[in-house]
């Protein structure tokens, strides 16, 4: 007996699908879901000449209940989609394929808004020709006898795209939608989930602290997530006026394009890594891999529950102010929590969504939580490593400027390494900018650097000031000469189209509201004296030997992150860790988490954002680095706009 094949919709498209099948199998035609559908149903096809999205939800409630798997066909401004095919229990739907579809337009407003017009009625599309809807079907009738006759089915996870004049088709993969309310099944945040045990992680080489290799990772990247018209990463660029290969991706949210960079000294690499990048930015700004399962007081939930202060909060006065976007914390009100893990205390713990995700306070809350402690991996174990990093290097570069450290002077000659050299060779020669490194090490004993490119002409941006952290100090300074090569030459054309309102931030340091005014507030000749206290501070430079002590190296990185939560341990101070992974992440085995290590210092941009309350860390690292005989007071910090970029 032949398969049953049943056919939803009625006009060109139908008949002409109807006409490819009959004799092949049986089909069931109805016009719409008014009546049940067949259970004896082999496969189903949804077709229509223009676009209902309604109807495709009612095919997914009416399929995911029978089991049957279905296959979409429609049209929409001239273009003809099929797929995918969505198979019951399986992730991947028509709305994932919608949503994935929506967010990589640049018009993803507007057509949310005409789908909402279109909320249970849809016209014949003007480009519907019968040249066009008849190689449509062909293509439907092929995928349809595939999955019937059990070949592997090439539209499920899959849209493809016809261009109904010139007939140019294209295949596009999407990644299923976690939050999806069709085919979406996230577990629920538990403190048992959160509980980490540490696994070994290999290094790659001897000179890498990560645990997957380049080559292993760049096919996968770019097939799973670059796509321009249904991609999680709709666009790339790459950017020939910086000094070395920087590349950068778009990460497409409802509201706006985020763009994500990548730098290196290839091109092919810095487009892998800005790729990484925007996983990472994605997984950080809101609960994709869990859903959140507490909501309660930190009064009621003290016991097991990170007292949010301890992380840093806003001045008092700043709080009293009538424009300002945040409350001060509240104990009594109930606010929402998801479970970390706590390497001091060993064990699970609650914290405050809002500062596990970056975007979860936007809005409401008591503080702006930035991406600071975010991390990508490909282990668990290397997310922490560089989570941990990352907290370090900015809290490094803050306490500096809050207290005016007199770093040590680093001979960025000095360090034996090739790659570093010529680095610095080309920022002078290319771009005119001479490169300064500082120890800014503090009594955490993680090697950690400032660096400032400062210019040697007197045009474009004066000083630009970047950070790095990590076990390798050349590594670390690396990673902050990365930093300030991408932004020299891009802010030169910005400074002087607004030079007069940067000029103004020198008066009035609360204009200084967003990312971009604290570098170019110090991309201002007259800033430069506020950086006086290290580029003059009159100490001889020291070599990369004499300052950091060599390390033994593992080829374990697990053994290097042990190692660094020891430190922290013995300072008494936790590391805790919220694991940020969502499905998109992990089908290619890749980790991100959130680092929080409350007393340092927290990066903020906007001179009204600064949290310093509750961290008198910044008051007493002074002393014990010796740069101080007794703590600082309040009254002695540096409260000039940082000038992290």
């Amino acid at each position: 007996m032949s398969a049953i094949v049943v056919i939803v919709g009625e006009g060109q498209l139908a008949e002409l699908v109807c006409a490819e099948l009959t004799g092949d199998y049986h089909l069931a035609w109805q016009t719409d879901f008014s009546s049940e559908v067949s259970a004896d149903a082999s496969l189903a096809l949804v077709l229509n000449d223009g676009y209902d999205p309604f109807e495709h939800l009612q095919a997914e409630e009416a399929f995911r209940i029978s089991g049957i798997p279905w296959l979409r066909g429609f049209v929409t401004f001239g273009e003809g989609m099929i797929g995918p095919l969505v198979v019951a229990n399986a992730e991947g739907c028509s709305q994932c394929a919608d949503y994935r579809r929506l967010m990589a337009g640049n018009d993803r407003k507007e057509m949310w808004e005409l789908q909402q017009l279109l909320h249970g009625g849809s016209f014949p599309d003007l480009w519907a020709s019968r040249t066009g809807l008849s190689h449509m079907a062909k293509i439907i009738a092929m995928e349809a006898r595939r999955v019937l006759n059990g070949s592997p089915a090439r539209l499920q996870n899959h849209v493809m795209n016809v261009h109904l004049q010139s007939l140019n088709s294209s295949s596009h993969f999407f990644l299923p939608d976690p939050l999806c309310p069709v085919c979406g099944s996230l577990p629920e945040d538990s403190a048992e989930g959160a509980r980490i045990l540490l696994q070994p992680s290999l290094k790659i080489n001897e000179s890498s602290y990560r645990s997957r290799s380049k080559s292993e990772l760049k096919g996968l990247l770019a097939n799973d997530y670059m796509d321009t018209r249904i991609g999680f990463l709709n666009g790339k660029m790459i950017d020939l006026a910086s000094p070395f290969a920087d590349a950068s991706i778009n990460l497409p949210l409802f509201s706006s394009d985020e763009g994500c960079a990548g730098r290196t000294h290839s091109y092919a690499d810095s487009e892998m890594t800005a790729i990484l990048e925007g996983l990472e930015r994605y997984c950080g700004m809101s609960p994709r891999g869990k859903k959140t399962a507490v909501h309660d007081s930190f009064n009621r939930l003290k016991e097991q529950a990170l007292d949010p202060r301890l992380v840093g909060v806003h001045d008092k006065a700043m709080y009293e102010r009538s424009n300002f976007p945040f409350q001060p914390f509240d104990p009594t009100q109930s606010i929402d929590w998801v479970w970390g893990y706590s390497f001091l205390q060993e064990r699970p713990l609650l914290v405050p969504e809002l500062l596990a995700y970056y975007s979860s306070g936007c809005g409401h809350g008591f503080v702006y939580e930035t991406s600071n402690g975010c991390a990508l991996g490909g282990s668990l174990e290397e997310a922490v490593f560089y989570g941990i990093m990352e907290v370090v290097e900015r809290d490094a570069f803050l306490l500096t400027w809050y207290a005016k450290l007199p770093l040590v002077p680093i001979d960025p000659y000095s360090s034996g390494n090739l790659e570093l050299k010529l680095m610095v060779d080309r920022l002078r020669e290319v771009a005119n900018y001479d490169v300064h490194l500082f120890n800014a090490t503090m009594e955490n004993g993680i090697p950690s650097i400032w660096a400032v490119a400062k210019n040697k002409t007197d045009k474009g941006v004066n000083l630009i000031c970047a950070g790095g952290a990590h076990p390798d100090p050349v590594h670390a300074a690396k990673g902050a000469i990365h930093e300030l090569a991408g932004m020299l030459l891009s802010l030169n054309e910005k400074l002087e189209e607004n030079r007069e309102h940067y000029e103004q931030m020198l008066e009035d340091p609360y204009l200084v509201k967003q990312m971009d005014d604290h570098s170019m507030l110090y991309g201002l000749k007259q800033a430069e004296e506020r950086l006086h206290f290290l580029l003059e501070n009159k100490q001889p430079a020291r070599t990369f030997a004499e300052e950091f002590k060599q390390r033994e190296w593992n080829a374990d990185l697990t053994e290097d992150l042990r190692s660094i939560l020891q430190a922290f341990k013995q300072l008494h101070m936790d590391v805790i860790v919220i694991n940020q992974t969502t499905p998109e992440t992990m089908r290619n085995g890749l980790h991100c988490v959130k680092v929080l290590i409350p007393g340092m210092l927290p990066m903020s941009f906007g001179q009204h954002l600064v949290r310093l309350t509750g961290l008198d860390r910044v008051l007493n690292v002074p002393v014990l680095l010796g740069h101080a005989k007794e703590p600082l007071t309040t009254e002695q910090l540096n409260l000039h706009p940082h000038p992290f970029p």
